[in-house]
């Protein structure tokens, strides 16, 4: 069975039994009207060095924090329907209007993958509207990143990644959420190797730490 037709299972699944409300916690819906207004998308830039910035949809706390979580680890797939607006909102901010780009997600890692059975970032472009090119890929096993500082992670993640893209092809790079921006670093820069214009980077949302 596919990663895609799992998810559609996984969703089709989430109408039938009853749930709480992933933000809060309410019985009734899978989604209440007060958690459904706070993913509202609020762009903000976060600058990750270099000139380089990723444009997240959403604050990674709260509702936010806990929606995502809820679809991240408990396979509750609908919940990329709501969380899709802020995601589209940070593809047009970080796309801009140069001319067509395709949006590269970041890939999941492939034991996590398989666990799912649906990948997370490619799950919200297409919910987002977007189709996604997996034109990255990772290289070797890297540690796991929770609880490691910047510059520790950026070291983790050094020539972690390659990519195989057509060169000259302009690229958003997507994730879902940013916490140093290590990840997207090394995406651009294997992008980039590959002959990619990267013209900007969007997540669905970023941890507070990382704003202005």
């Amino acid at each position: 069975m596919t990663p895609r037709i799992t998810g559609a299972l996984a969703e089709a699944l989430a109408f039938l039994v009853p749930v709480a409300c992933a933000g809060c916690g309410e019985g009734g819906s899978a989604l209440c009207g007060r958690c459904a207004a706070a993913l509202a998308p609020d762009v903000r830039r976060v600058d990750l060095g270099s000139g380089f910035a990723v444009f997240a949809g959403l604050d990674y706390e709260r509702t936010a924090s806990r929606v995502i979580r809820e679809l991240k680890q408990h396979g509750r797939v609908g919940l990329a329907r709501d969380l899709a607006p802020a995601l589209r909102a940070a593809l047009a901010a970080a796309a801009g209007s140069g001319g067509p780009v395709v949006a590269v997600p970041v890939p999941q890692g492939r034991r996590s993958a398989r666990a799912r059975g649906y990948r997370v970032v490619e799950l919200l472009l297409r919910r987002a509207g977007t189709d996604p090119v997996r034109a990255l890929a990772w290289r070797r096993q890297v540690a796991d990143q929770r609880g490691l500082g910047r510059d520790a992670r950026a070291r983790n993640l050094s020539g972690a990644l390659a990519a195989r893209i057509h060169p000259g092809t302009r690229v958003v790079i997507v994730d879902d959420v940013v916490t140093t921006g290590s990840t997207m670093i090394e995406a651009r820069r294997a992008l980039e190797a590959a002959g990619a214009v990267v013209v900007g980077a969007a997540a669905l949302a970023a941890t507070p730490k990382r704003r202005p």
